[in-house]
C-alpha cells in the first residue's frame, strides 16, 4: 500500500511540475525470457555452487 501511495505522489508532483514520463510495463523479448529461465534452473541445480560470500567466490575465480 505504501509503495502505491509513493508512486501516486511522485506522478502528482511531476505532473505538477510539467515533468514528463513515461510508464509502461512491456513484455521482455524472447531472449530475455530464456535468460530469466536459464537463471531460474540454475537457481534450482543443487549440483551448482552458491556464493553467499564474496571473498570465497573471488577466491574461487582466482583459482
Amino acid at each position: 500500500m505504501a509503495d502505491s501511495t509513493t508512486n501516486s505522489s511522485i506522478c502528482r508532483s511531476l505532473r505538477e511540475n510539467r515533468i514528463s514520463f513515461e510508464t509502461s510495463l512491456k513484455q521482455p523479448n524472447k531472449e530475455t525470457i530464456a535468460a530469466m529461465l536459464e537463471a531460474e534452473r540454475i537457481t534450482k541445480n543443487p549440483s551448482v555452487k552458491g556464493y553467499t560470500d564474496l571473498d570465497e567466490l573471488l577466491a574461487d575465480l582466482k583459482a
